[in-house]
């Protein structure tokens, strides 16, 4: 027996809905309710779009003026909502669209072919530059999810340019394919990227295609009222519903440990981590708590509310967000900590370790303050035997043993000065905790660790994170860029901090934030600067693009 009938939205009616006046949008929700009570009543009047390319497009009434455009499909009891607009104009886009399951990817797509066949592509030998996927065949393009009726059209593109007209009229997944392929990505390695389906795809099997991540961008099925109201509410939120395919595999999956997630400004790096948190509470066993840390108090408000809006209250209730070091602070007095923790240096107790500066070394005052920061706190050094010891490469000035003692001579007065005023840096405090939990590994009930911004943290931060929970499975996942940085002194190499993400690393790379003019003006900024990859790695900026266009910037 077939269940009951259900309703799919895709991403672009909620589009069109939030333009709809408001008496309309009331329309639609009352039309949602019929369906719910009953998918056949004739109050929805369904009509038949003659003129339409999809025999399966109907309009249904939203009021004498509007009407709602949905795929009601042959087979199976899924119907999927596409567009909504004033009488005419819906019928327009009904008539120049279609909807189809791709026979290659298994993914529902919508799709815009030209009104007029595509002229046959130019010989090779022609005038002009090459055409741009002339060694792919039909079959290649297909796995890379063009559709069969856009294969003719995407055959005459020689350049970004022209593929970048076609955009809105392809499928997200095919555009970021085919400008992956110019930008220099190998073809096997898009189709491995795709994940395509390993069985023969049913192209009349809607509700398999919506439970695929490419479809899962684009379409969601709405099965929960209240879901649905909070959709319909702020339908322009599309990041609540709505992950690209290369998020949700990061987001949905039990990794065997640490991850980390490189992207660029805009690519959803925190909204990855906020959904990572929501999974975690829903699927992960036991009543043990999500850790969500970001760098900064001023993230913490905007990333508990936005948790508000997709979890469930139960599912909020395990995640605790946090700044590190307003952990770190109310950690350490649960523990009747004897010091108080200083943000930033002490300038009174600096400057009377710099009195104790030999002449015999001949560094400026500066020098001291790099080699604190770069040498001794990034390496948690707490001796005059482990200062001899430690790594200073990339620092620049030798030193020799005996400079090196001279300088010892300021940082150990610099700690003696801290601890008669009862405080701490914070890179000491963080040590400090370290050590207590290493003591005491069932002090916690934490069972993830989640860190944004994490180009921004330093050596002795992830130090502290490593020990906050045992390694294991879906541990802890780290999100950053050192594009970035604020804070440039705190480049770290996570696998020296105990964080093992070999193997378990990924990249964003669709920006949604910015135009793509905006973003490569930026980008050219930055060129030729080493960015680090927060591993010991550089990070290249290859193959990111922005899903919008605009003006060059001025």
């Amino acid at each position: 027996m077939p269940g009951r009938p259900k309703m799919a939205m895709s991403s672009d009616f909620l589009d069109a809905f939030a333009k709809l006046p408001k008496p309309q949008q009331r329309g639609v929700r009352t039309l949602i309710s019929r369906f719910n009570a009953d998918s056949t009543a004739s109050g929805l009047n369904y009509e038949r779009i003659h003129a339409a390319r999809d025999p399966a497009m109907r309009s249904l009434r939203i009021d004498q003026g509007y009407r709602a455009i949905v795929l009601k499909p042959e087979h199976g009891n899924v119907h999927m909502l596409l567009w909504a607009d004033k009488h005419d104009d819906a019928y327009t886009w009904a008539e120049r669209h279609e909807c189809r399951i791709h026979a290659e990817t298994g993914a529902l797509q919508v799709y815009e072919p030209q009104t007029e066949p595509a002229a046959a592509a130019a010989p090779a030998e022609a005038a002009g530059p090459p055409l741009a996927f002339r060694n792919l065949r039909d079959r290649e393009l297909a796995r890379l999810g063009v559709p069969a009726a856009m294969l003719a059209e995407v055959r005459t593109v020689r350049d970004d340019a022209e593929l970048d007209a076609m955009q809105s009229r392809l499928p997200l997944e095919a555009y970021e394919a085919l400008f992956l392929y110019l930008a220099g990505e190998g073809y096997e390695d898009l189709v491995r990227e795709r994940e395509a389906p390993q069985t023969p795809v049913d192209t009349r099997d809607f509700a398999a295609a919506l439970a695929r991540d490419d479809s899962r961008g684009r379409f969601v099925v709405v099965d929960d009222e209240l879901e649905l109201e909070a959709m319909l509410n702020a339908p322009l939120e599309r990041w609540r519903v709505f992950l690209h395919p290369s998020q949700r595999r990061l987001v949905e999956r039990q990794w065997n440990g640490p991850t980390r997630v490189l992207g660029a400004a805009g690519t959803g790096k925190t909204v990855v981590a906020m959904h990572r948190a929501r999974w975690l509470a829903r699927n992960l066993p036991g009543r043990g708590r999500i850790l969500f840390i970001t760098f900064t108090k001023n993230l913490t408000a905007d990333i508990e509310h936005n948790l508000g809006a997709i979890c469930k209250p139960e599912e909020s209730a395990r995640i605790e967000v946090t700044n590190l070091d307003r952990w770190v602070t109310r950690f350490l007095q649960g523990r009747r900590y004897e010091f108080r923790i200083g943000f930033g240096r002490n300038r009174e107790a600096w400057q009377r370790a710099l009195d104790l500066k030999s002449a015999q070394l001949d560094v400026p005052d500066a020098f001291y303050d790099d080699e604190w920061e770069q040498v001794v706190q990034a390496h948690g050094v707490t001796t005059r035997d482990e200062y001899l010891r430690v790594s200073r490469v990339g620092r620049g000035a030798r030193l020799n043993r005996a400079a090196r003692v001279e300088a010892w001579r300021v940082f150990e007065e610099y700690r003696t000065q801290l601890a008669e005023r009862g405080v701490k840096e914070v890179d000491d405090a963080y040590r400090d905790a370290a050590s207590f939990l290493q003591n005491d590994r069932g002090a916690l009930d934490y069972v993830a660790v989640i860190v944004d911004e994490a180009q921004d943290m330093g050596a002795q931060a992830y130090r502290l994170v490593r020990h906050i929970l045992p390694a294991g499975a879906n541990d802890l996942f780290v999100v950053g860029d050192g594009h970035q940085r604020i804070y440039g002194r705190n480049k770290v190499v996570l696998g020296r901090c105990g964080i093992d993400v070999r193997g378990r690393s990924r990249k964003l790379r669709l920006n949604y934030r910015t135009t793509e003019e905006t973003r490569s003006w930026a980008a050219r900024l930055l060129a030729g600067r080493a960015i680090d990859d927060l591993d010991g790695g550089l990070d290249v900026d290859k193959g990111i693009t922005s899903l919008t266009r605009g003006p060059e910037p001025c």
